[in-house]
């Protein structure tokens, strides 16, 4: 249930129409907009029956949301979702920002010199993995926590945002005093134990849509972390499996103008696993400003033939410039910039 305020309701009002709802076991979010203030009645509608919520002082309208996914949808908050960091980097906004970097922390050496790369191309943000979830237990699962402290370091040597991912709720402490964006892959969409935890952070959290996993779906996943008081949520389209061999996975561009018309969440294309070949990525990543996308992540190597994972779909240095040039024309053509 929605409950949409008059321009002139005051905060008392908003305490006593919160109460009412709180009385009767329901959870409240309050979404202050540009022209109105929204609270979200959250929990069995039925408990609503009798309460007249549409003669309470300062209430102009009450609507029912119509979509399962309640928290993250278009009829709950009709404004655009801008994620603001410290430093005045935003995501969602006119800007489109890019996230760069290697698929796996290897060492201070090689993350400090693809972070320097990628930040004087334009980047601001700062991936790689120091928890990799990898289909073998044969293969590289990352450095752990010392992969951590070498993004720490990257982060204080070059001022960039870093985002990495997180597997085990155990290691959610370590990913908060380290990263400024916690990462949900795809093998984790559905992990609710996970999403609940990452919504009682308070660290945004980009959530990637699974190898399977249908749009509703993947906003039903999203609403978990809502739903814990988290709406600092990035949506990454990153490919979905289909019967297609050419390509790792089908990079699905429809959901990015579809995802956009059912919530207001900031959305994310990545081209390098939506892929897995780095001779398409620039191409994608081009398609997927065009789409509407809010923010791009590109795996960036300095060396892809020696990458301990995923090199063949990483973009060494000098590509990852190309792809920064050529991804601007295509959003000062969508009105919209990436920062030089």
């Amino acid at each position: 249930m929605i409950i949409v305020l008059k321009p002139e309701a005051t905060e008392q009002d908003i305490q006593h129409i919160s109460g009412k709802l709180q009385e009767n076991g329901l959870k409240v979010h309050i979404s202050k907009g540009a022209e109105r203030t929204i609270i979200g009645a959250i929990g069995d509608d039925r408990v609503l029956a009798g309460l007249p919520l549409a003669i309470f002082p300062g209430v102009e309208s009450v609507h029912k949301i119509l979509q399962p996914f309640k928290l993250v949808s278009r009829e709950f908050k009709k404004e655009d979702t801008v994620i603001r960091f410290p430093n005045g980097v935003t995501i969602g906004g006119p800007e489109i920002q890019v996230m760069a970097g290697p698929c796996a922390v290897e060492s201070d050496e090689q993350l400090l010199y693809i972070a320097e790369r990628v930040k004087s191309a334009g980047a601001k943000i700062l991936r790689g993995g120091a928890f990799k979830p990898r289909t073998s237990p044969y293969t590289f699962q990352g450095l752990g926590e010392e992969g951590l402290h070498h993004l720490s370091m990257a982060r204080e040597k070059t001022g960039l945002l870093v985002i990495t991912e997180l597997m085990d709720p155990r290691d959610l402490p370590l990913l908060e005093k380290h990263t400024d964006i916690i990462q949900i892959g795809a093998r984790n969409m559905q992990n609710f134990r996970l999403l609940s935890d990452v919504g009682e952070s308070r660290k945004p959290v980009l959530l990637k849509r699974g190898l399977s996993a249908t749009i509703k779906e993947f906003l039903m996943a999203a609403e978990y972390i809502a739903s814990r008081g988290n709406q600092q949520i990035i949506l990454c389209e990153r490919g979905i499996r289909t019967f297609e061999t050419m390509t790792r996975n089908t990079l699905d561009l429809n959901a990015v103008p579809v995802l956009k018309s059912l919530t207001h969440l900031p959305v994310l294309v990545d081209p390098s696993h939506g892929t897995g070949r780095w001779d398409l990525v620039i191409p994608m990543a081009r398609a997927g400003i065009a789409a509407g996308g809010d923010a791009l992540m590109i795996e960036v190597h300095n060396n892809p033939e020696e990458a301990y994972s995923d090199g063949e779909e990483s973009l060494i240095p000098d590509n990852f410039d190309k792809l920064m040039k050529e991804c601007r024309k295509i959003a000062a053509a969508v009105d919209r910039f990436i920062a030089e």
